[in-house]
């Protein structure tokens, strides 16, 4: 049989049977055509975990094929978020991203990305408070004694929050910073090492987005919130905007993927989101873990995150924590 001959026999079994690999890479081809793997670059059972777990279980239903996650942890989430923008740009890895990563521990690390440019915003999800916390059975009825006592007992406050470096550790330093406290910080990884810490009595202050369970069991109290608006239900809870603290990031919770994605990826995963963020189950969700529903498009979520990547710079600078 020569080579043509072999060849024209290959294509037409192709087009009587179809070939697997046929479309694959190609633009021509639905999207999506085959699985989708979303990275989480956090640990299981944690709110982004959550979260991308509750998007992909509706996700694959909608877009009618199969949508993994992936969590890839370390190097304060940017191991993960660095797949994301390495990968290649045709929509089926995307990965799960939070404020920190992005626009807070570029300015202190080397990171293997670019956040301004090396990753498409997809949408953003959910907005998350991210309380400053103490033991339900704490002596400390307000932030304000709290900061009494750390000014009465300099480095004697510990403390740490779920991410090192990242946006809720910056604020509290600046926040701590502003007051004329000198505190501990204890470097810890998660929301259950911080929440093991401070139960166990090896921290006397928590700073995380994962509260709503000890919270309903008693077993923390609330004392301030770090962004800019206060906690749903919470309302005599002070934000760190209203005590006039240098920093009160917003932490939000979205889906990105790797630069120069084509439009109909885009497209379908704005669409695709803003259909979960409306669904009963992922808001039931969403109320169990004290976020709030706060969809943005592409647009509007890339717009977000650009502004805060340099505002966030620009207060760092201004407060002697980075060179100008």
């Amino acid at each position: 049989m020569t080579k043509i001959r072999f060849a024209v026999l290959i294509l037409a079994s192709c087009a009587l049977f179809g070939c697997d690999n046929a479309n694959e890479g190609s633009t021509d081809a639905k999207y999506p055509s085959r699985p989708i793997t979303i990275v989480v670059p956090y640990a299981p059972g944690g709110g982004g975990d959550t979260f991308t777990r509750a998007i992909a279980i509706q996700a694959q239903e909608i877009l009618g094929t199969k949508v993994l996650v992936e969590n890839r942890m370390g190097g304060g989430a940017t191991i993960g978020v660095g797949s994301v923008a390495r990968a290649k740009p045709d929509g089926y890895t995307l990965g799960f991203v939070s404020s920190s990563p992005v626009v807070v521990v570029p300015n202190f690390f080397e990171v293997p990305y670019d956040a301004s440019t090396d990753l498409t915003y997809l949408s953003r999800f959910v907005v998350s408070p991210y309380p400053v916390l103490v033991r339900g059975d704490s002596s400390y009825d307000s932030f304000d004694e709290l900061l009494a006592y750390a000014r009465e007992n300099p480095g004697r406050l510990r403390w740490s929050t779920a991410g090192i470096n990242g946006a809720p550790h910056i604020a509290t330093e600046a926040a701590l910073k502003q007051e004329g406290v000198e505190a501990a910080f204890v470097p810890m990884q998660g929301s259950t090492e911080v929440l093991a810490g401070l139960l166990g009595g090896t921290i006397d202050m928590g700073v995380m987005s994962d509260y709503a369970g000890p919270l309903a069991a008693g077993d923390v109290r609330l004392l301030a919130e770090i962004g800019p608006e206060p906690i749903e239900g919470f309302p005599d809870i002070p934000t760190y905007r209203e005590m006039g603290y240098p920093l009160a990031p917003t932490i939000f919770f979205g889906m990105a993927g790797p630069a120069g994605l084509p439009d109909d990826v885009i497209q379908t995963w704005e669409t695709t989101i803003k259909t979960i963020t409306e669904s009963e189950s992922f808001q039931e969700v969403t109320v169990r873990l004290n976020g709030n529903v706060t969809y943005l498009d592409h647009e509007a979520f890339e717009a977000l995150v650009l502004s805060d990547i340099e505002s966030t710079k620009k207060a760092l600078q201004t407060l002697g924590i980075l060179e100008k």
